[in-house]
């Protein structure tokens, strides 16, 4: 391809070659030509153009607005989905607890009616790095959004894995293993706020 093309001329060229592919029946060729880590990555970014505003509502009900469709979620499932929401740089499971007190305010909001110690004590095992408590929950939620779309759409719903490579100023290299929701945050609207 002429390296003078647009990136827009050229991803016109591409689509032409995709086409004939097809037409060649070669649809084999075309995917050894993309490789499946890029099919993953455009399912995904197709996935995107579907993605729905997430209301929270004053009572703290999750509604999917563009699919009219709710979010059930128990408080402390809402509770923990709210932290990461306020959070998009990610947070690494081992050290919720440095986020203990926003966590146990969104779940007095989310559980009003809660018995306090029962909240607290739910918090301490989420906030725990020796308890499993925060994967159990994450899971929980992960369902729910996967029981609501395809996986694809639910992985910017999600709490789902981002590791970052880290440098000190010597040769030490570490990775830091955060959690986020990489929904954007303009599609959520949080009537909280």
């Amino acid at each position: 391809m002429n390296e003078l093309l647009t990136p827009e001329e050229r991803a016109l060229e591409v689509k032409r070659l995709v086409n004939q592919l097809q037409a060649e029946g070669r649809t084999d060729l075309l995917l050894h030509a993309i490789g499946v880590p890029l099919l993953e990555e455009l399912r995904i970014e197709a996935a995107k153009g579907r993605l729905s505003r997430l209301v929270i509502t004053k009572d703290y009900r999750f509604i999917l607005e563009d699919y009219q469709k709710e979010v059930e979620l128990q408080p402390v499932h809402k509770a923990v989905y709210l932290l990461f929401l306020a959070h998009p740089e990610g947070i690494e499971f081992k050290r919720l607890f440095d986020y203990r007190d926003e966590l146990l305010r969104y779940y007095m909001a989310t559980g009003k009616m809660m018995d306090k110690e029962k909240v607290i004590e739910s918090v301490d095992h989420l906030v725990n790095p020796l308890d499993n408590a925060i994967n159990e929950k994450c899971s929980r939620i992960k369902k729910v959004f996967l029981d609501l779309m395809d996986v694809y759409t639910a992985s910017y719903y999600i709490i789902s894995s981002h590791t970052q490579k880290q440098f000190s100023g010597s040769d030490r290299i570490w990775y830091q293993r955060l959690k986020n929701i990489t929904l954007p945050r303009e599609l959520v609207i949080d009537y909280n706020r």
